[in-house]
């Protein structure tokens, strides 16, 4: 329990120190953000509270869904209904927070009113951002168990695309929820990016059982695919034989600014569905269980830091706890409380669940 705790707790820190007050997100490279962070003392010295390090939407959005999944539906148009109704509700909260344009676009399309059809929105060509990725962790937390799998694919498919209807904005969904699964199931890290690339079929699987939109989706249904192939080659762990992860010789801040962007699509590393679990994943195993290391990787890079912090946070308080975690980074955090409960109560539900 205290591990699912933990991960709700730091995907919210990963999310606030990302998000490091949205004035200077656009502008700053990884290496200058890292230097200020030196000259202020380090990791160590920071307080997070709500009036310095806010959390952008990322945290709402994830807090809703964690919300809906924690209530007692009875079936999964029920959870739908539910995320539905949160989503519109807090769509008027995010302006401030600066949020992903796709999430703002789906909330507005969403149509709690209408019981058969709430979470039915149109494709999204503009819909492949990270936002979807970054609200389905707790999805995993929920159904983390392999014989629910089909269930982990439904669930983070519908949810995911409810926002971001486009292949790479809800294959992201499904990408967070799985490797949390796998965090909670004890698969070995390595093994995570070559196992979700087995899942993905099944993904197209049910999508094609839903019959909507399938001809927009097969148009953009392998760059996700693609992306994380070549990924996976590129890492030198695209194949069942091989179980240790390949980094450049010299891999500063500098050199991951240049990768990140290399993975995205639009020269900004973490913008999309593919790159945000993509960017949190490789940090998480060029860090191991060194809390530093993963942040100066996942959060303070020249990038959407909020959505990979986000994502590579909830990871490790999943695979380590908070025992390292310096306690100024949650003791004040913003949704403390909240996040704390979330993490007992779907620990709670998917361990007592038949």
């Amino acid at each position: 329990m205290e591990k699912f705790k933990a991960a709700m707790l730091l995907g919210c820190v990963g999310d606030a120190l990302g998000y490091r007050n949205a004035s200077k997100e656009n502008s700053a490279l990884g290496a200058k953000i890292q230097e200020e962070l030196k000259q202020i003392g380090g990791l160590g010295q920071l307080m997070l509270s709500p009036e310095k390090w806010p959390v952008s939407d990322n945290t709402i959005m994830h807090i809703a869904t964690a919300e809906a999944l924690t209530t007692d539906y009875w079936c999964l148009d029920d959870l739908y209904r539910e995320m539905v109704k949160r989503y519109v509700e807090i769509v008027e909260k995010l302006p401030g927070h600066r949020p992903d344009p796709a999430t703002i676009e789906g909330c507005s399309q969403l149509k709690p009113d209408n019981y058969l059809l709430a979470w039915h929105t149109p494709f999204n060509e503009k819909g492949s951002g990270f936002g979807a990725a970054t609200k389905a962790m707790c999805i995993g937390m929920r159904y983390w168990k392999a014989d629910r799998l089909e269930t982990l694919i439904e669930v983070s498919i519908e949810c995911g695309r409810m926002t971001h209807n486009h292949p790479t904005g809800f294959l992201g969904s499904l990408c967070t929820a799985l490797f949390v699964s796998y965090a909670i199931q004890g698969k070995p890290l390595v093994q995570w990016g070559r196992e979700m690339m087995k899942v993905v079929p099944l993904a197209e699987e049910y999508c094609k059982k839903t019959i909507r939109h399938m001809a927009e989706y097969q148009e953009h249904w392998f760059y996700f695919e693609a992306k994380w192939q070549f990924y996976l080659e590129e890492r030198k762990i695209a194949e069942e034989k091989e179980n240790k992860a390949t980094f450049p010789d010299h891999y500063d801040a500098e050199e991951r600014d240049k990768t990140y962007r290399k993975w995205s699509s639009e020269g900004r590393g973490g913008r999309r569905g593919h790159d945000a679990p993509m960017i949190a994943y490789d940090a998480l195993l060029g860090a191991g269980d060194n809390w530093t290391e993963l942040c100066n990787r996942a959060m303070f890079h020249g990038g959407e830091s909020g959505a990979t912090g986000t994502i590579a946070g909830c990871l490790f308080g999943l695979l380590y706890g908070l025992n390292d975690i310096p306690k100024g980074l949650y003791q004040d955090l913003e949704h403390k409380e909240k996040l704390e409960n979330l993490g007992e109560a779907l620990y709670r539900l998917s361990t007592e669940e038949k």
